[in-house]
């Protein structure tokens, strides 16, 4: 006998086999009317997912390292052409134009104040409501907002990526799934290690004086505890693959259902 360890609105989890249950509503009562079971061991559902929208709203988080960008990847190309948008959460760190140039790369750029949310849960809301937007774009090595800006048209799926887009609840009230990207601390900062050398040239004890004394300090304090909003937690990052199909599944059928309704 297999025993059940979590029930929510969408999914049954059962230790080796989640069940996916689409519902429809007959007379005012839900009913399941179509089941999908699959060997997924690896993966780890929890309650609230939302299934009525126009524009699915997808926010995905997780420590620097983690595989954000590869899970992402991975969504986007599965998804008909044109049908997504990514909106980086690094595109709004705020603009401290106003300060001078030695202030400014003392940022944290790990730590909620960093941001500016106001104006990134704004454009996810114009989104939403299908108007288009103009995405700030953003200098690391002038710590300043550039002029520039990227023009953002409505899609069938908004993707919002970064290390914290589960941290403000204006944000995450407006998504419809919140996925939460994980990693052991050792494997996070062996990706960082890599990336930033071979990418940024960056001296191996810069990298490990920054992981010391911001990355993992500030991932222990703001990062992790945003796990506990996430819909869905992906252990092992980019490298699941099995938990990866499990998105796209679910998010090709929210859309099949979305051309359903129109």
């Amino acid at each position: 006998m297999v025993a059940k360890i979590r029930k929510s609105d969408n999914f049954l989890l059962y230790s080796h086999k989640i069940i996916y249950f689409r519902r429809q509503t007959v007379g005012g009562s839900a009913c399941c009317s179509r089941a999908l079971c699959l060997f997924l061991p690896d993966i780890f559902f929890f309650t609230n997912l939302k299934n009525q929208f126009i524009v699915l709203i997808i926010g995905i988080a997780g420590g620097t390292g983690s595989g954000k960008t590869t899970v992402v990847r991975k969504i986007v190309e599965s998804l008909p052409d044109g049908s997504v948008a990514v909106i980086p959460q690094d595109s709004y760190y705020n603009d401290q134009s106003d300060l001078p140039l030695e202030l400014r790369k003392q940022t944290n750029f790990d730590h909620p104040d960093a941001f500016e949310w106001p104006l990134l849960a704004h454009q996810i809301e114009e989104l939403k409501a299908g108007r288009a937007i103009e995405q700030p774009t953003y200098s690391y090595i002038t710590c300043t907002r550039l002029a520039e800006t990227v023009h953002v048209e409505p899609k069938d799926v908004i993707i919002v990526e970064g290390i914290m887009t589960l941290y403000d609840k204006s944000l995450r009230d407006q998504m419809d799934l919140k996925i939460f990207v994980d990693a052991g601390p050792d494997e996070r900062l062996l990706r960082v290690i890599v990336r930033d050398i071979a990418e940024r040239g960056h001296p191996l004890e810069m990298l490990i004086s920054k992981y010391r004394n911001v990355l993992k300090p500030m991932h222990d304090e703001f990062i992790e505890p945003t796990k506990q909003f996430a819909d869905i937690i992906i252990p092992n990052g980019g490298q699941n693959e099995r938990a990866i199909q499990m998105m796209q599944l679910y998010i090709m059928s929210a859309l099949q259902e979305q051309k359903m309704a129109k």
